[in-house]
């Protein structure tokens, strides 16, 4: 089990998202993820990792484990944009 913590940043990025069926899919994973089951996930580097969804453009959902069980989400993009948002992901780690 993991307690998930989103930071406001991250917050934003999920409740903007215009598709409302990718934005279930994602609350679906963080939830599998409060269960215990992180799933697909791969380090990006500087103690951040990605969570990894195969669908529409490649969702990826960046985060901090903490303690073992606490999950701290930082931000998330797709696969387009996703050199910039594991930058933005770092320095935000980095910042907390």
């Amino acid at each position: 089990m993991y307690s998930v913590i989103e930071t406001e940043e991250f917050s934003e990025w999920l409740a903007g998202l215009k598709d409302r069926a990718s934005r279930m899919r994602l609350n679906r994973r963080l939830d599998k993820a409060r269960r215990g089951s992180l799933g697909d996930i791969k380090a990006v580097g500087d103690g951040v990792f990605e969570m990894r969804e195969f669908f529409g453009p490649g969702w990826r959902m960046y985060y901090l484990e903490q303690s073992g069980s606490i999950v701290l989400m930082l931000g998330g993009g797709d696969k387009s944009s996703q050199v910039k948002d594991i930058q933005r992901a770092i320095q935000l780690a980095k910042e907390l």
